[in-house]
This record gives C-alpha cells, structure tokens and sequence, in this order.
C-alpha cells in the first residue's frame, strides 16, 4: 500500500488513534514540550544581545555565544525530535504529518550550522556573523509557527474528537 504524499496524513487526520496513544505514552513528547520553550527562551535572549551589539557595537562576544547556545538547544531539539517521530511514526525524520515542518527544519539546521562554521573558523566578522544568526533566526521563527500550527491542529482535532490531548510537539 502507498504511503501519503509528504505533508498529509491519513484522511483528514493529523494522527491515527495508534499514533495518537503512541504520542501520549512517549517520554519524547515531554522532553519535546520542555526543549521548545526553553530553546525560544534562549532565542529572545540571543535575539536581543544580537540587536543590542549591531545597535551600539556593545556586548559581541556575549551575542556570538548566546547564538552558539541556541545552535546547542536547536541541534538538542532535532535529536529528540527525531527519536519522537521514530517512536509516533515509525521515521526518524519526514513523517506525513510532520514533512513540511522537517524539510524547513533542515533549512533552519543548515542556517544555524553556516553560523557555526564562520564563527569557529572566524571567516566572518561579528557584524556578519550577526547577520547570520539574524538570518537563522529568521528561518526558526518560521519553522517554530509551523510547529505551533501543527499543535493547533492537533488540538482542534482533539476538541472534536474528545480524546486526551499532551505535548508540544503537537
């Protein structure tokens, strides 16, 4: 049997009732719903050090590392991310449900490890290394409102389905 195209599930549903238990009982889902509020944490910290330093030249070594520990918490994420999908859906990565969310996230990723890269081999400057994680950032913004759509979903289908409903992983 096929499986569905990338990006839609079965039928109009975001998880099959299996998928849906799986979800539930899965540590993963924990570990997903604490990462991505302390990873936006970091991000609004980082984001204001980043904007302070390109405003005033202030603070740059601080606004560089605030990046490289948001680039820990985001690559952290997508681990356990994956191990969560693996457990729901059986794919490490590309699920139906979750396709658009993890091709973006491979953008995202890309961004964040280009950071990496010119910051380690100090190719940039810490203007455009900032730019850099601006640019970053912009692509996580992105990608975190798919997620969070994604979790609406997952809780509109709740609401009509009447069934249990935890994680923010949606």
């Amino acid at each position: 049997m096929a499986s569905p195209r990338p990006g839609t599930t079965t039928g109009t549903r975001l998880y099959s009732p299996e998928e849906r238990q799986r979800r539930d009982a899965s540590v993963w889902t924990l570990v997903q719903g604490v990462l991505a509020p302390v990873q936006f944490l970091a991000f609004l910290v980082s984001l204001v050090l980043l904007l302070r330093y390109l405003a005033s030249g202030a603070g740059e070594q601080a606004a560089m590392l605030s990046v490289v520990v948001k680039t820990a918490l985001l690559y952290l994420i997508m681990v356990t991310g994956s191990i969560w999908e693996k457990v729901v859906f059986g794919r490490w990565l590309f699920a139906p449900a979750f396709y658009w969310e993890d091709v973006f996230s491979m953008l995202v990723l890309a961004l964040h490890t280009a950071y990496l890269v010119a910051w380690a081999s100090h190719s940039l400057d810490g203007r455009g290394l900032a730019w850099l994680a601006l640019a970053a950032y912009a692509s996580y913004v992105i990608n975190a409102t798919q997620f969070l759509l994604k979790l609406r979903a997952a809780r509109l289908e709740h609401a009509a389905s009447g069934t249990s409903l935890q994680g923010a992983r949606a």
